[in-house]
């Protein structure tokens, strides 16, 4: 896809964002808009059933009825280019737990009919498919995790790590036969924790013709590449140093509107009745507010213009979504069934 939209003289460039945890309601869409974001990954679930994303399901397909003006549910990347033609977000519904699906594989394709488009194999902890990035021991993939992912792969649904404990993802990563995605994780040989991913994982990933996106959530940015945009920027032109300048891309991982009690449930969920801090401490336990630059998703055509100053326009197109874009042609448009 061109930064240029088909038959208009209009040039811009296209933006994606990778994934986004936020509660939406107009004012989210009308930033978005604003933002001139062409497509968002919108996460559905966390620790939430089947019955509960159906429900998320159904209350975006009202929010995109109810604001035609500014969204559209996507399914392919034509519905991306018809967004972008037409001026509005495209959002590809996504998941950040393989908890929709219950632990049947026949639910993967059910709710890719239903719209589901990018989903993670595990979120804080180890589930049915593999392990988690928390877990003090990651056993790996799991016979079923290799069966999910073969299921994905058939119907065209993209792969997220994000969570992943490190082995988990690497054996994904050679059990796909389509590319997989970090949607919102950083390198850890450049901030070191555990949400982040090791060199040799992100390079896998690359080599298989995947994707990293570079999320501006603080606490898995470090002080210095989320202390401006400066910063940042640069966090994403070192990320490409790693995966290379086809495999990185822009997932905020912004959470708009978020309250402790959203965060709680992103936390603990039902699993536990403890504390657990995530990607935060006890040190620092409350909401983290976002970074300055990226208080919204209107922040993206300052990034686009940060990194022109170090990069030629099409490395800058392919960060802010060209590289997004070809990872869906690839897998979303092109199921292997």
């Amino acid at each position: 896809m061109s930064t240029k939209a088909s038959g208009t003289k209009e040039s811009r460039m296209l933006y994606v964002d990778g994934l986004e945890n936020s509660i939406y309601d107009r004012q989210v869409f009308e930033e978005l808009q604003r933002g001139n974001i062409t497509c968002a990954v919108v996460t559905m679930a966390f620790w939430e059933d089947t019955l509960e994303t159906m429900d998320e399901i159904g209350r975006w397909n009202d929010w995109a009825e109810q604001n035609s003006d500014l969204i559209l549910i996507a399914r392919n990347t034509a519905d991306i280019q018809r967004a972008y033609d037409t001026k509005r977000t495209a959002i590809l519904l996504g998941t950040q737990n393989s908890s929709p699906i219950a632990d049947r594989v026949r639910f993967v394709e059910l709710f890719h009919n239903m719209g589901l488009r990018v989903m993670q194999l595990t979120y804080n902890n180890q589930n049915a498919i593999g392990g988690s990035c928390y877990e003090a021991e990651d056993a790996g993939l799991t016979r079923f995790g290799k069966q999910v992912i073969s299921e994905m792969n058939r119907v065209g649904m993209l792969i997220d790590i994000s969570h992943v404990g490190e082995r988990t993802g690497l054996e994904a990563a050679e059990a796909s036969s389509t590319p997989i995605a970090i949607t919102h994780a950083n390198a850890s040989s450049l901030v070191p924790h555990l949400r982040n991913k090791n060199d040799g994982l992100i390079r896998a990933v690359a080599g298989r013709g995947g994707m990293i996106g570079i999320p501006s959530y603080p606490k898995i940015c470090g002080e210095k590449y989320s202390a401006n945009i400066e910063g940042w920027c640069e966090l994403i032109r070192r990320t490409v140093d790693i995966a290379g300048i086809d495999h990185v891309g822009i997932g905020t991982d912004i959470g708009r509107n978020e309250d402790q009690k959203y965060l709680d449930w992103m936390r603990v969920g039902r699993w536990t009745r403890g504390e657990f801090f995530g990607a935060g401490s006890a040190a620092n336990p409350g909401v983290t507010p976002p970074p300055e630059f990226m208080r919204t998703t209107e922040g993206f055509p300052a990034v686009e213009q940060e990194l022109r100053k170090h990069l030629t326009e099409e490395e800058t197109a392919k960060i802010m979504g060209e590289n997004w874009m070809r990872v869906y042609r690839d897998v979303i448009d092109n199921p292997r069934n």
